[in-house]
């Protein structure tokens, strides 16, 4: 009898019994189960949230499991609702997070929504006006959306830059679509506005800007973010984890301008024609504590937090060293 002979047969028959086991053992492990299918997701500007609109409306959180109802917030304080238990994950300017979480709400941010580019946030006039130069006025009236926001945050640092003293200057809030009027008027001297806002004003008043709000210590400066409750981040990770795969996705595919420029219109008032004009910031594809520390800091030394913020703390586990 060959036993040689039958060694070959013998173990091909075994790696066809065994489906070939000995090979798949390195295949990716099934995906972790969930702790909740549904997330009610707090959304505000159109430019800031694109990406994840644009998610949203092409199933790219179905395909990974989840079911995302976004809540259009308005004019409502998207972190009051997070604390409510009324939305699961917002969207709110950076300022207002670290305000909250610097009075003691508990909050881990989910993501970086957007950062601000050349022009996407200045100071704006009117022509002729003769407000022509940052310290053309000694006390200037400056229209901002809301006195204690990013707004103000960038009009300060940007006129204490060029020489204004900030304790001259007077900030009056105004929704944005109610600025222009407030020029006209002349009740304000400058506006802080942001896009679509800026371009808008440009082509039908001939606005000018006065200054660049991304400049100086406000250079490409982290503007929004998303954050849970630090209680929901702990019952939830693996469904938040889920949620920031996807955001970071998308934001890295919003690299190319054309995707929001194209998408705005869909899910916004922004027509296409300003959706060309626009300046656009970018889209951050990582969670960055040393960026978004610059916030946290030009906050604390611009006095509208008390102490300084450890931002680092705020991460999820994984973006923590």
């Amino acid at each position: 009898m060959n036993v040689r002979g039958m060694v070959l047969p013998l173990v091909v028959v075994l790696l066809a019994v065994s489906g070939c086991s000995l090979f798949s053992s390195g295949d990716a492990a099934p995906p972790p189960v969930l702790e909740r299918t549904t997330l009610r997701v707090g959304v505000g500007g159109p430019i800031d949230t694109a990406p994840l609109r644009i998610a949203a409306a092409v199933g790219k959180f179905r395909e990974a499991g989840l079911n995302v109802t976004l809540v259009e917030l308005g004019a409502r304080d998207g972190i009051t609702q997070l604390a409510a238990g009324q939305l699961d994950v917002t969207f709110a300017s950076d300022v207002s997070l670290f305000r909250a979480a610097a009075s003691g709400t508990a909050l881990q941010l989910q993501g970086e929504a957007y950062t601000s580019g050349s022009n996407t946030i200045a100071l704006v006039t009117l022509p002729n006006s003769g407000y022509t130069e940052p310290t053309a006025e000694k006390s200037p009236k400056i229209a901002v959306d809301d006195v204690d926001d990013i707004g103000a945050l960038t009009a300060r640092s940007v006129l204490t830059t060029a020489g204004v003293d900030p304790a001259r200057i007077h900030f009056q809030a105004k929704p944005f679509d109610q600025m222009p009027a407030a020029l006209q008027a002349g009740d304000v001297d400058a506006a802080l506005m942001v896009e679509p806002y800026i371009t808008r004003a440009e082509k039908e008043l001939g606005a000018q800007i006065l200054a660049d709000g991304s400049t100086g210590a406000t250079l490409d400066f982290p503007a929004s973010g998303y954050a849970a409750t630090g209680a929901f981040a702990r019952n939830n990770p693996r469904s938040l984890a889920a949620f920031r795969r996807v955001l970071m996705q998308t934001q890295q595919a919003a690299a190319d301008p054309a995707t929001v420029r194209d998408a705005l219109p869909t899910f916004s008032d922004i027509d296409p024609t300003t959706a060309a004009l626009i300046s656009l910031g970018s889209y951050p594809t990582t969670l960055s504590a040393i960026r978004l520390q610059r916030v946290a800091d030009l906050m604390h030394t611009s006095n509208l937090i008390p102490s300084r913020l450890d931002v680092q703390a705020m991460l999820p586990a994984e973006g923590r060293p």
